[in-house]
């Protein structure tokens, strides 16, 4: 998957070619997901007729596959929904560079997971992993039955508002029911976020309490919400996207060691492609249900290449050789995390599913180890760690002089 920001055959197209014919021509023939985003990353865009606005607000996100350029950006994002287990994507840049508009315009691209028919939230693979106590006796009596106790139905995009409070985060006393006198807790948004991905804008401005919230959630999967005599705990297994601006403050290093991918989204830089998104952001701020139209065939190839990819996944082998490679570039950048391989690997493994194969290559570390193994290392911890191990030769002579 060889970075091309603006492949050959993919300048942008004149406005008198038809829409149809160019949309024809990028959906026939894609071989995989990878093959999709590196034809339309410069696709050109044909300015729709302006119609009749119907006066009725409706939120209609930027198509992802519209966004110009930004390669590492929008392939960070595709991995993490086709591989959670590598952590998620941090995107790091300054303002108007298209972080939050990427990240919403994955609405559409969304893959499918199962969904939950139970109050309790049972799913199949409760039973897998615990057996039939693993879920409720309502969902044992339908499973023994024959009847299921979860669909598949697409995944959402929760979004955490920077002004949300504790009580909105994890969830709390459910206000209706103690007007009647009862106790019940209320879901929250990390409860809501399982099976999701949930984007948290300005990362870094989020209150101490609100990250450490989101830490416990993400690191174990779940978390447990206590009210008085009342207590839940609550399925929190959601694909962790953040967006900042380093310039508006600093992200705690126990967050950013939570997120698997980052990537530094910088601005374009050509005038050519500056001038095709100003085109694009226009066609789409006069309409966008036509702007989101001109997309449609290559963002239903990309949904369906997603959930293959899913799929396939499970099948996906990390050779010992090709493990051997990633391991020795982590070791000399002296990284110690090791998260570090875990995201470097995973990451690579949905590298190698995006493009429809079973076996990862070297070739495939070289394209996600920038995005895995970036701002991983800590200078307080080199230098505190190099004056330790003064130290301790110190002690070790003094020792040695004793004997």
């Amino acid at each position: 998957m060889a970075e091309n920001p603006l492949p050959e055959a993919d300048k942008p197209i004149s406005p008198l070619e038809s829409t149809e014919e160019s949309t024809t021509e990028v959906a026939v023939g894609v071989r995989s997901l990878k093959e999709l985003i590196d034809r339309v990353m410069g696709k050109g865009f044909h300015v729709p007729e302006v119609q009749e606005d119907s006066g009725i607000a409706e939120v209609i996100p930027f198509p992802f596959l519209a966004i110009v350029n930004q390669y590492e950006m929008k392939m960070a994002l595709l991995l993490a929904l086709i591989n959670p287990a590598m952590g998620g994507v941090l995107l790091i840049g300054p303002r108007g560079t298209g972080k939050t508009t990427a990240v919403r315009g994955l609405l559409d691209l969304l893959p499918l997971v199962p969904k939950s028919l139970c109050y309790y939230g049972c799913l199949p693979e409760d039973i897998e992993t615990m057996g039939i106590d693993g879920v409720c006796p309502d969902c044992a009596r339908k499973y023994a039955e024959g009847k299921p106790i979860a669909v598949m139905d697409q995944a959402r995009l929760i979004e955490l508002p920077l002004n949300a409070r504790l009580e909105d985060v994890i969830g709390g006393i459910d206000e209706r029911a103690a007007l009647h006198h009862r106790l019940r807790l209320q879901r929250g948004i990390l409860a809501q976020a399982d099976r999701n991905v949930l984007y948290v804008d300005e990362v870094n401005l989020l209150g101490d309490d609100i990250v450490d919230a989101l830490l416990d959630a993400a690191a174990q999967g779940s978390y447990t919400v206590r009210r008085g005599p009342v207590s839940a705990t609550y399925r929190s297994r959601f694909i962790l996207i953040g967006s900042m601006n380093p310039e508006e403050g600093r992200l705690r290093p126990q967050i950013q060691d939570r997120f698997g991918l980052r990537v530094i989204v910088k601005g374009l830089e050509k005038d050519d492609e500056r001038l095709e998104a100003y085109r694009r952001v226009n066609a789409y701020l006069s309409n966008p249900r036509a702007t989101v139209a001109q997309y449609r065939v290559e963002t239903e190839i990309a949904r369906e290449e997603i959930q293959l990819a899913r799929e396939v996944l499970p099948k996906v082998e990390l050779p010992d050789e090709v493990a051997k490679v990633g391991l020795k570039w982590i070791n000399e950048l002296g990284i110690d995390s090791l998260r570090a391989e875990i995201t470097l690997f995973e990451a690579a493994r949905a590298y190698a599913a995006a493009d429809s194969r079973l076996m990862v290559q070297v070739e495939d570390l070289k394209q996600v180890a920038p995005m895995a193994l970036r701002l991983r290392k800590s200078s307080f911890m080199t230098d505190y760690l190099s004056e330790q191990e003064k130290e301790q030769i110190q002690l070790r002579a003094i020792m040695e002089r004793t004997e």
